[in-house]
Formats: C-alpha cells, sequence, structure tokens
C-alpha cells in the first residue's frame, strides 16, 4: 500500500456553508491533524517499524517544505472552488520562525486548510485523490520531499 487507500472518515460531515463560516485557521487546524493521521497511518502500515523511525519519517513528509512541494504536484488538478480554499487558508498566520521558509509556510498553511476543508465536509474521496497526487508519482514512489 504505497498509497494513501483509506482515508478516516468523518462521521458527520458539515456542510459546505458551515465550513465556509469556520475561521481559515480553523480549517488549517484540522487539516494539519488530519494529514498527520493519513501520513502516520500509511507509515504504520508500510513501515511496521520502530516507532520512533516512523516519527522521522512522518516529520519529513508534513514538514512544511514537503507540505509546499506536495502542494505544486497537485495546484493545477484544483477545482475554482478548492483554490478559492486555498488561498484564503494560504493567508491566515503570521509567520515567526526562521528555521522555515516564509513562502513554504504560507504554502503549507493553504494545503493543510484545502485538506482541513476536504475532511470536514466528506469529501474524503477528493481528498484521497489530491494526498495520492500530491505525494506519490505515478510509479507509486513518494514525491514532495527529498
Amino acid at each position: 500500500m504505497n498509497d494513501i487507500s483509506q482515508m478516516p472518515v468523518m462521521s458527520m460531515p458539515i456542510s459546505d456553508f458551515e465550513a465556509e463560516s469556520l475561521d481559515a485557521g480553523v480549517l488549517a487546524f484540522v487539516g494539519d491533524a488530519v494529514q498527520t493521521l493519513m501520513v502516520r497511518t500509511r507509515l504504520a502500515l508500510n513501515m511496521g517499524t520502530k516507532s520512533g523511525e516512523m516519527h522521522r519519517a512522518q516529520i519529513r513528509e508534513v514538514s512544511a517544505e514537503a507540505q509546499a512541494k506536495a502542494f505544486r504536484n497537485i495546484e493545477k488538478l484544483l477545482s475554482v472552488e478548492e483554490t478559492r480554499i486555498y488561498k484564503r487558508s494560504r493567508n491566515t498566520h503570521t509567520f515567526s520562525s526562521r528555521h522555515i521558509d516564509v513562502n513554504d509556510y504560507i504554502v503549507a498553511t493553504g494545503l493543510e486548510g484545502l485538506i482541513g476543508y476536504l475532511y470536514l465536509t466528506g469529501k474524503t474521496e477528493r481528498l484521497t485523490e489530491l494526498m495520492n497526487a500530491a505525494y506519490f508519482s505515478a510509479n507509486g514512489d513518494l514525491t514532495g520531499r527529498d
């Protein structure tokens, strides 16, 4: 299973209207957790190794740099609505770290917001499709990180 084929399903999805009424920072907060869960699930099922090794692999995949690269892999696949959600989310946070590129951080926050939106509205099939396109090449190799 070299893709993200099992996505946790929201038991009671909210409407698009309800999701859009949430602060974009809230969408990014949820999206960060959902993406981390997706990556951890895939690593646990594929690596089946020590938790420390899986944790280090997860950190590499969910870093702002990796998320920015992953977003660039799917940017052209987004619908007008998804692009709007991404743009709204990327403009929510103030940046204060010296260790992360500000542009990567902004793009990563936008991606997290989009993930949160798709998850909360129950669009898990689309979320899985985008995450697979973002992180995996056509032959199943992991992309979006070095």
